[in-house]
């Protein structure tokens, strides 16, 4: 009879096995039901055989009142899995609510195992059935239960036992699955419900706008960060060139213009004008510098740069702009260290204009240019280091003949052989000075000119003012004149001034009727100062007689047995070599 409890497990019988005429058997219990027997009558009063599947539209057949003949027992087998002890709802049995999963078989609801049904291997599967899906399930009646359905794989209808009172008896829970199965979704996150009624979630109109709103802004950003990007990128490759090409950052080509007074300045104006000049000659040759005084082609150098040519040597010139021509020598003179050549068939020569010596002060910044070790163009900048600096150079032929006396000006510019007769410029590219000599390191012997030794910041030049007046007298003349004051000095005396011999090499010290006789001046006489000027030697004096013209007068301090006087002299004339 039914007990009130609802049905909490579906089994599915097997179907018998083919070639066995003995019905199956499962353990007996309450609530067992048994099998069918092959024989037993089908809904139409016939005997079905034994391997033929009943029809599923076949009504299970109901158990009367009378007694049923007991089938023969068999021994239980063991269940087909472990029971499921977390009660998984019926996978075995087919139902309207879903398609049947793969075979699970649970131990029935009052504990008893469920022995395995063969399956005849001839039966064909049958074609799947759709599954109808019901709106809503309506509880049966428990007077007129339906009939219960078949599962397709099962070879008879399940018989009702006896003791039920009501075997076609379906409680309302059984006859259709409760909601919570309907509902019930195994791969769906723990927690959440089975199903849920009404549109999916998020598919609200709300909803729906909110997402593609956000869409769009998401887009629209991408769109902008990607521009931005692009923009970025393209503008580097623009700039470099390509992205694999290296292109390094650079100033931009100006125009060259610098201040007239800045050191480029300066050389843009005078290079033009200094030219280099290359000697040769039977025995020797040699390079210097020298500048252009005229646009007749006149240019000034030093004497001991044109020296090697002798009478028959050639002497070639080459300008800042590269052309050469052949020049000839003007004049000379070897006391002052300077000469005069000249260049023909150059037209549009440029002078460099001539500045003035005496306005030169310690400290000024100065350029030198010429042609170091035969580099034309070579500039350098400096200072004057000093003004009025007595200096000796040559002396090589050993009879004084080639011994240069200059009141020299002292600069820092770097100069070195072959800078000799180059420019001594000034900030407005005005000459102040003739590059003529070092002070040689290595050498031990005092000033040098044309040696072979390096700068060591002691560089002097002619200053212009006397250069002027000796070039002017060697190109009208071709001759130089010097500054005396007829007397011949005692170049052996070691005391501090210039003293006056005993005799010269023709006659007396003193010549008669020259500046130094008509001013008192006698044998002896020690000369200590010109023009306010202290002088300590011999070449000291003659330094600072010939830094004047011929005809100009000069006060003279001197001692004579003890004491001093002061005498007044104008200087006299000579011819130079």
């Amino acid at each position: 009879m039914d007990d009130g409890r609802q049905a909490k497990w579906w089994s599915r019988p097997a179907t018998g096995r083919p070639g066995r005429d003995e019905p199956e058997s499962r353990g007996g219990g309450e609530g067992d039901a048994p099998s069918v027997r092959p024989d037993t009558p089908g809904p139409t009063g016939a005997a079905a055989p034994a391997n033929s599947p009943a029809p599923l539209d076949s009504p299970a057949p109901v158990a009367g009142p009378g007694p049923q003949e007991p089938a023969p027992s068999r021994p239980a087998g063991p269940p087909l899995h472990e029971p499921d002890v977390y009660s998984t709802p019926p996978y075995g049995g087919p139902g309207p609510w879903a398609p049947a999963p793969p075979v699970q078989r649970p131990t029935p609801a009052h504990g008893t195992p469920v022995p395995p049904q063969a399956v005849p291997p001839q039966a064909a599967p049958l074609p799947p059935q759709p599954s109808p899906v019901l709106p809503q399930a309506t509880p049966v009646p428990p007077q007129a239960a339906p009939p219960a359905p078949v599962p397709p794989q099962t070879a008879h209808p399940t018989h009702v036992p006896p003791q039920a009172a009501h075997p076609t008896h379906v409680p309302p829970q059984a006859a259709q699955p409760s909601s919570q199965w309907l509902q019930y979704d195994p791969w769906g996150a723990p927690g959440q419900p089975l199903t849920q009624v009404g549109p999916p979630a998020g598919s609200e109109p709300g909803s729906r706008k909110n997402r593609r709103g956000g869409a769009f802004a998401g887009m629209l950003l991408l769109a902008l960060v990607a521009s931005g990007i692009g923009g970025g990128v393209g503008a580097y490759v623009e700039r470099t060139g390509g992205l694999t090409t290296v292109e390094l950052p650079q100033a931009s080509h100006d125009n060259g213009d610098r201040a007239p007074e800045s050191v480029a300045g300066i050389a843009a104006s005078a290079l033009p004008s200094v030219v280099t000049l290359h000697v040769s000659g039977t025995a020797e040759s040699g390079t210097g510098t020298g500048f252009v005084l005229d646009g007749r082609g006149h240019i000034l150098t030093n004497n001991h740069v044109v020296a090697p040519a002798g009478s028959s040597g050639d002497i070639t010139v080459t300008f800042s702009s590269g052309e050469t021509a052949a020049a000839e020598l003007v004049g000379k003179d070897s006391g002052y260290d300077l000469a005069v050549v000249r260049v023909k068939g150059v037209s549009g020569l440029k002078p460099l204009p001539l500045g003035n010596s005496d306005n030169v002060r310690v400290g000024d910044p100065v350029v030198a240019i010429g042609a170091p070790f035969d580099l034309s163009n070579t500039v350098t900048s400096g200072i004057i280091s000093a003004k009025q600096r007595p200096i000796t150079a040559g002396g090589e032929k050993g009879d004084g003949s080639d011994i240069s006396y200059v009141d020299a000006l002292q600069t820092d510019a770097p100069i070195n052989p072959g800078n000799s007769g180059g420019p001594l410029v000034d900030t407005q590219a005005h000459v102040i000075g003739i590059n003529s000599a070092i002070r040689a390191a290595d050498s031990g012997k005092g000033t040098e000119r044309g040696g072979q030794s390096g700068s060591i910041g002691l560089g002097f030049a002619i200053p212009i003012n006397q250069g002027k007046r000796v070039a002017e007298e060697l190109i009208n003349t071709g001759k130089a004149t010097h500054p005396v004051i007829g007397v011949t000095l005692d170049m052996k005396f070691t005391g501090d001034g210039a003293k006056v011999g005993e005799k010269g090499e023709d006659g007396p010290a003193v010549t008669k009727g020259g500046p130094a006789a008509k001013a008192g001046i006698r044998s002896g006489d020690v000369i200590t100062e010109v023009q306010g000027q202290r002088v300590h030697s011999g070449e000291e004096l003659i330094v600072k007689i010939r830094a004047h013209r011929p005809g100009d007068r000069l006060e003279l301090r001197l001692t004579r047995g003890g004491e001093e006087r002061s005498v007044t002299l104008t200087l006299g004339s000579s011819s130079g070599l």
